[in-house]
């Protein structure tokens, strides 16, 4: 590799890096225009390195090309959204139910620890730091389930749901607060010793509200799953 080929990379990985941050942090929203010239003034370098940042992000699927009016964020994928969401609701729900009696004191403070900063950061929200630490919040919880395979779904899931858009509480402002009150009542259910098959529902039903939530805000005249149950 020449030094110039070499100088161009690492100027792609800085144009990388900044425009992921922002399309993560949802400074750049789905749908929104990505202009090659604009970037490349913005971080002081030419459209050359953009261009490959734009085409990686593509690769991923977190930018799309349209005919006649170039790269955009990607919107997000609402079937895959909705099918994964439904698929870790059921498996994340049976993991927390199976790992409750497994917890331990330290694993529920974590747990309590996690969402206290969530409830903290409502006040000035980053989604992305959210979903990050709800991930957490969730993972410190089911992570002690004894069923390998078990896991092993649940961990996929996340993976699917975080490539579909890892930032979608941005989407449903409402939402967020109302998850961390849930958070509590499920910590309160573990901590007395519920029962697991009412710890597994009460978790699947935490998960199918944000879904629920999610796909209010896309279409709000039409009703919502738990509302027409």
């Amino acid at each position: 590799m020449t030094l110039d080929a070499a100088f161009t990379g690492s100027k792609s990985q800085v144009a990388y890096d900044w425009i992921r941050e922002r399309i993560t942090r949802h400074e750049f929203v789905p749908g929104y225009r990505l202009v090659l010239g604009t970037i490349a003034n913005e971080l002081g370098m030419s459209v050359v390195p953009v261009r490959e940042a734009i085409r990686r992000l593509e690769a991923e699927g977190l930018v799309t090309f349209e005919k006649n009016i170039g790269a955009r964020v990607s919107v997000v994928d609402e079937d895959e959204y909705v099918h994964t969401m439904q698929t870790l609701s059921l498996v994340e729900g049976y993991a927390t139910g199976l790992a409750a009696p497994h917890l331990t004191a330290g694993d529920l403070a974590r747990a309590a620890e996690i969402n206290e900063r969530m409830h903290r950061l409502l006040e000035h929200f980053d989604a992305h730091t959210y979903t990050q630490l709800n991930q957490q919040f969730h993972a410190a919880l089911y992570a002690s389930c004894p069923n390998g395979q078990v896991l092993d779904l649940v961990e996929r899931a996340w993976s699917r749901l975080a490539g579909v858009r890892d930032t979608s509480f941005a989407l449903i402002p409402g939402r967020p607060r109302h998850s961390v009150e849930e958070h509590d009542q499920l910590l309160t259910m573990i901590e007395g010793g519920s029962d697991a098959v009412e710890i597994e529902l009460f978790t699947r039903t935490h998960r199918l509200r944000t879904l629920d939530a999610f796909l209010h805000a896309r279409h709000p005249d039409s009703p919502t799953d738990m509302e027409a149950s």
